[in-house]
């Protein structure tokens, strides 16, 4: 695939509209500035060439409604291809829309698709669906999904809706629940692990996620939905919302995530992946909260996908 620069026209002002108001500064321009790397993006802030209402300005700066952001001239790369959406992703947006109003959306995130771009990875929901809707003025993820889990994934279209979605979140006011098999058989019909959680170890390069008491609260509820002869099917609902802690709290039960390479067994694994098991078995089935509109109780729920469906029919059921 060839690629080529085309430049912008030269100074933008624009002015910042109720939707962008607390935007952070640099979300709006990488928003804004599709194609140019977010390291020019900072630069061009830290030269002084991008300011608000005339003045210089950091990239942490948040934007009021009615602030004027001068915006240079800059060279933006261009795929000569109609589109580098990959169609499975395309598919995913056209087909995995579960709810969608004025204010925000909920996708039914394919598993093996990150939810934003970066690290080696340039596409993410998040640009897919920006490149997909060009005429969007504004799309921001409200909450996180790991890669390989896929689900209900809510996304606002207003920066108002954002904000309400955020104080729901932060007063424990969405209700979330995901299926997982878990590996082996679990013995206990219901418990709650509260193990706290601290991010950011590295083992061996990678960043993982530990249990120690030096770490945030965590809460998860876990409750048995059917035993199968070598692996447990769970309901498990998040109270708090920390970086892969159900991952890590179905490990510390002993039953880690069937198909979870970062905190699983890699013998139990390799045993799964021969009967089928090609991804890890977590989905967000539900999401239950009040409309921050409307004020309406919502429940969406996202259908477990056909792939982990139809392999649940092979397990032998106690």
């Amino acid at each position: 695939m060839s690629i080529e620069e085309s430049a912008l026209p030269q100074v933008a002002h624009v002015e910042i509209t109720e939707d962008n108001n607390d935007q952070r500064l640099d979300n709006f321009l990488i928003t804004r500035l599709k194609g140019v790397p977010k390291s020019h993006i900072y630069r061009i802030v830290r030269k002084g060439e991008v300011r608000v209402n005339k003045g210089r300005v950091d990239v942490k700066y948040r934007l009021v409604a009615g602030d004027i952001v001068r915006i240079p001239p800059v060279r933006v790369a261009e795929r000569t291809e109609e589109s580098f959406v990959t169609q499975n992703l395309k598919d995913a947006f056209q087909q995995g829309i579960l709810f969608e109003d004025e204010a925000f959306l909920i996708l039914n995130k394919p598993a093996g698709i990150p939810v934003h771009g970066g690290s080696g990875i340039s596409l993410g929901v998040i640009e897919g669906l920006r490149q997909i809707r060009p005429d969007a003025h504004f799309l921001e993820l409200v909450h996180r999904l790991d890669r390989d889990t896929s689900g209900c994934l809510l996304i606002a279209k207003k920066r108002s809706a954002l904000r309400k979605l955020h104080e729901l979140f932060r007063d424990d006011q969405i209700h979330k629940a995901y299926i997982a098999l878990l590996s082996g058989q679990w013995a206990r019909k219901k418990g709650v692990v509260t193990a706290p959680l601290l991010k950011n170890i590295s083992k061996g390069g990678e960043r993982i996620v530990v249990i120690s008491q030096s770490g945030k609260e965590a809460e998860t509820l876990f409750r048995r939905l059917k035993l199968f002869r070598d692996a447990t099917l769970v309901e498990a609902t998040p109270k708090t919302g920390r970086t892969h802690q159900i991952r890590v709290h179905a490990a510390s039960l002993g039953h880690p995530i069937v198909g979870d390479e970062r905190y699983g067994l890699d013998e139990v694994n390799k045993f799964f992946k021969t009967r089928g098991y090609k991804r890890m078995f977590l989905h967000a089935e539900t999401l239950k909260f009040q409309h921050p509109v409307t004020g309406l109780m919502m429940t969406i729920s996202a259908p477990l996908p056909s792939q982990l469906e139809n392999l649940l029919k092979y397990e032998e059921q106690i």
